[in-house]
């Protein structure tokens, strides 16, 4: 079952999937769907997010004709429509079998997941004011819905008794899987309360659906809202093509003739990167780490203690001792201590080398007589200065080389190195688009042709859109009902040039963009049975699209993708060497910023959250581990989305680390064999046992057929550049 994302606690997952059609042949009652939806007055073929998907590729969502004022009618008849798929299920006079239990739910819920399709994109890639009035409103309607299904004590009880039966032991392995994560759905979010506990745990999630969605809007209006506008004068430092880019962002905001840094990231680290005005490197650094806590009506902390005060009351009604605890339950970390265990070893280490890098600036500040301490908005422009005295590169010439269309097919032919797919691109107008810039290409099997799904890409930032860089699934492959393809979408906010000008981007970027492509793949390989496999545990999750990153450096991608893009002439070996060289470089910075964010988050869901202040809970909590002055978190609490917009990550942040265990003991078992990264036999198992399977296998069973054994942090501490102690 493809889970819908779009609430606040993990329990939606458990009786929502969204795929094309409905069995041949069903072996359990089904419910009067047009009824339903016409108690609401509704016609669900006449709304646009509820009409089945029409057109080639098995029907794909029409996201040219989306129209809000069908929204709420929309969401609320998939609403009714799902409770009467359940209640159909859940009273079902037979008795409880996986196929009208367990099955039933797996085919439930699709009408209303399309729906969800088309309201990811309203909410991450188009919002407007106009969908966050009506997102604020449905938030806790949402939350009810979902009470309904995990609470329904009959629903439950069928399938308890699928969960409990002797038939459990016959079915296949996916199969198996299938029942506990269903089960195991229901229990972990309250099915097993009752009377006011029962109640209450609904009404937590009613208001944390509420709380998460003010949030992230909090944010993305502190995005769109302060916006520094630059003269002429005050570009001293920037590259052309970054000048272009921001006199494109000033022209499209009414502001022709001034220069726009936006307040994301892809607009603020290159400035900060590059600029020779320190006073404006502050001005900038100040105003995107102050996002959601600018003391105004779109302040966050207040939130954020509600929040972790409801997460806390929730998971006690459940018998945890706090949130992480349940969160990590069914982690491959299992328990916040071997989670922390984790990051603080690295800990130790990224934090030295930062002092290292800090020396080394401040060197470099003090012989050109600035006359400064070295501060968080000098780190990266200093860095820079470093990075060209110890290894002669110059990021801004590497930039020259990382032309977004050639890293496109970069992608393209690592991936039909290793997955044998073949991307073609689909013509304008033959699959619908929300936006003029995104792109579609059709996924197909080099060998045999046949079609495997479609890719949508939407590459540039644009008012509206949140920051950061993402990846969506669409449909997710499933055999269950006929063997359904995949459509998948990455989501980037890279900076978008002047008319004509190609879009160069930096080395960070180009990881950033082969790591959600991983994503994409990982849904593209799907080989599942059941759309509730496509989903996946989240401290693993990360692994395959981490692991994509490390073709970007290969010889195969440099040689055939890196080149000019004026010349057209490829990498020069020396740059190359003097990448390759300088991999590790500032890796202080990088770890160190990433697991400031990580531990926070953990020991935020680990403490009693009662009269907690985020901003001084942050602040001392850095104190005690040490935290670099020099540096912020990467995401700080106020605006730190992936764990207070929802659930997703809440008390799993530290997965990407987790995750990056795996990927650089993966890493090695590549670079060991005779083809290297291009090795066929190592090639196949990572699909077979790494892509293919998604959620259908126990990630640590599937790592071990991979790689004979499981990872060892050891190869995480060699892959940075840090020390290999017994500490770590």
């Amino acid at each position: 079952m493809r889970p819908i994302h779009y609430l606040t606690a993990s329990a939606v997952a458990i009786a929502l999937s969204a795929c094309a059609s409905a069995p041949q042949a069903p072996a359990w009652p089904k419910a009067d769907l047009a009824s339903a939806a016409a108690s609401v007055n509704v016609d669900p073929a006449a709304n646009i997010f509820l009409a089945e998907w029409t057109g080639p590729y098995g029907g794909v969502p029409a996201f040219d004709k989306m129209d809000l004022n069908a929204l709420k009618p929309g969401i609320e008849a998939g609403m009714a429509m799902n409770l009467a798929e359940v209640d159909a299920i859940a009273n079902n006079p037979a008795p409880a079998t996986f196929e009208n239990t367990i099955l039933a739910l797996e085919d439930s819920g699709r009408a209303l997941g399309d729906l969800f399709t088309y309201y990811g994109i309203l909410s991450s890639n188009m919002s407007t004011p106009e969908f966050r009035a009506i997102q604020q409103e449905m938030a806790p309607k949402l939350a009810e819905f979902n009470s309904k299904i995990t609470q329904n004590e009959k629903l439950f009880t069928r399938v308890r008794a699928v969960h409990d039966s002797a038939a459990l032991k016959k079915m296949r392995p996916d199969q198996q899987r299938l029942v506990n994560l269903v089960y195991d759905g229901f229990a972990r979010n309250g099915a097993t309360l009752e009377g006011d506990a029962k109640d209450r745990y609904a009404a937590i999630n009613q208001r944390l659906a509420e709380l998460h969605t003010k949030f992230a809007n909090n944010v993305l209006h502190d995005e769109e809202s302060y916006v520094t506008y630059l003269s002429k004068g005050e570009l001293g430092g920037l590259p052309e093509s970054l000048v272009a880019a921001a006199a494109a962002a000033a022209e499209e905001r009414g502001r022709k003739g001034k220069y726009a840094i936006t307040n994301t990231r892809s607009s603020m680290d290159p400035f900060l990167t590059y600029s020779t005005n320190r006073n404006l490197r502050e001005k900038v650094w100040r105003t995107y780490y102050n996002r959601g806590d600018n003391g105004d009506e779109w302040d966050n902390n207040a939130l954020i203690a509600e929040i972790l005060q409801l997460r806390d009351e929730r998971v006690g009604l459940l018998g945890y001792d706090n949130y992480a605890a349940w969160r990590l339950e069914d982690r491959m970390a299992k328990t916040p201590e071997r989670a922390m265990d984790l990051m603080t070893g690295v800990w130790r280490a990224s934090v030295a080398r930062v002092k290292e890098e800090v020396a080394d600036m401040q060197a470099v500040a003090d012989t050109e007589g600035a006359n400064i301490t070295i501060e968080p908005w000098d780190y990266r422009f200093y860095a820079e200065k470093v990075r060209k005295a110890k290894y002669d590169l110059n990021s801004e010439e590497v930039k020259q080389y990382l032309e977004l269309g050639k890293l496109r097919d970069a992608m393209f032919f690592v991936a039909g190195e290793l997955f044998n797919f073949n991307f073609t691109p689909v013509a304008e107008g033959d699959v619908p688009v929300y936006q003029e810039d995104v792109k579609v290409w059709e996924v197909t099997d080099k060998t045999t042709g046949a079609h495997i799904g479609l890719w949508y890409l939407d590459p540039f930032a644009r008012p509206g859109k949140r920051s950061g860089a993402w990846a969506n699934s669409y449909r997710t492959h499933e055999t269950f009902n006929g063997n359904k393809t995949v459509l998948v979408s990455n989501n980037s906010n890279f900076v978008k040039g002047a008319p004509g000008e190609p879009v160069l981007i930096s080395w960070d970027d180009a990881n950033t963009y082969f790591h959600e492509f991983g994503h994409a793949l990982h849904s593209l390989a799907s080989n599942v049975a059941y759309p509730t496999l496509n989903g996946g545990v989240r401290d693993y999750t990360e692994f395959q699209s981490q692991l994509l990153e490390r073709w970007l450096p290969t010889d195969e991608v440099i040689n055939r993708f890196l080149i000019h893009y004026k010349t057209g002439e490829p990498m020069p070996k020396d740059l190359v060497d003097k990448i390759k060289a300088a991999a590790n470089f500032n890796q202080g910075f990088e770890t160190t910023e990433y697991l400031a964010s990580a531990l926070i988050d953990m020991k935020f869901h680990t403490v009693d959250p009662t009269g907690i202040d985020p901003d001084a809970f942050e602040r001392e909590e850095l104190e005690k581990l040490g935290m670099p002055k020099e540096l912020p978190m990467r995401h700080r609490s106020p605006h730190f989305g992936h764990i207070f917009s929802g659930e997703g990550y809440s008390a799993g942040y530290y997965g990407y680390m987790w995750a990056d265990v795996l990927t650089a003991d993966a890493a090695e078992a590549f670079a060991e064999a005779p083809g290297g990264f291009y090795d066929k036999k190592v090639a196949k198992k990572l699909v077979d046992y790494l892509f293919a399977p998604r959620n259908a296998m126990d990630p640590a069973e599937a790592y071990r057929k991979f790689r004979g054994r499981d990872a060892k942090v050891e190869a995480l501490m060699r892959d940075r550049g840090f020390p290999v102690t017994e500490e770590n």
